[in-house]
């Protein structure tokens, strides 16, 4: 290059017309393939994936089961999520899954995935997509641990 800024004129380097794939709430097992093929689009470059697992631990106490629940804002809040992302970078495609009831250690708790023309945006778009979403959509975690003691945790 001679020192000038990049110019796309492709299509493909701007965020798609609908970029927003999958957003939903379940109480059934998710899948981290229906998540990847919902975003799957020619003009990108960049797809991140991020699946948030349950895990045998928290706060160093054995955890035994948690469940999730969430108030019937939360797929709403969770497009307002995804289009704040979208009008942040240039998504050619989003998704994002999250799983509510009980769950076992190794359980898909949620599964998101963003697509971009190139993989920088694409990580930075889906680290936002799941730190947002983490922070902000009023999802709750009830765990009990091994001790037999118990704990409501906050969003996700």
């Amino acid at each position: 290059m001679d020192g000038m800024a990049p110019h796309f004129d492709h299509p493909g380097e701007q965020a798609a017309q609908d970029p927003v794939r999958l957003l939903e709430i379940r109480d059934t097992p998710l899948s981290i393939d229906e998540v990847f093929r919902a975003v799957g689009d020619d003009a990108t470059g960049g797809t991140t994936l991020f699946v948030g697992t349950v895990r045998n631990h928290d706060g160093g106490a054995d955890v035994d089961s948690l469940g999730y629940s969430c108030h019937p804002t939360a797929e709403a809040e969770m497009r307002r999520i995804a289009e704040r992302v979208v009008a942040k970078y240039p998504v050619r495609a989003l998704a994002a899954v999250h799983r509510v009831g009980d769950l076992a250690v190794g359980d898909l708790a949620v599964v998101v995935a963003v697509s971009c023309p190139h993989r920088g945006e694409a990580f930075e778009a889906c680290r936002m997509l799941i730190d947002d979403l983490k922070h902000e959509v009023p999802i709750w975690k009830h765990q009990t641990f091994a001790d037999g003691s118990e704990e409501w945790v906050g969003a996700c």
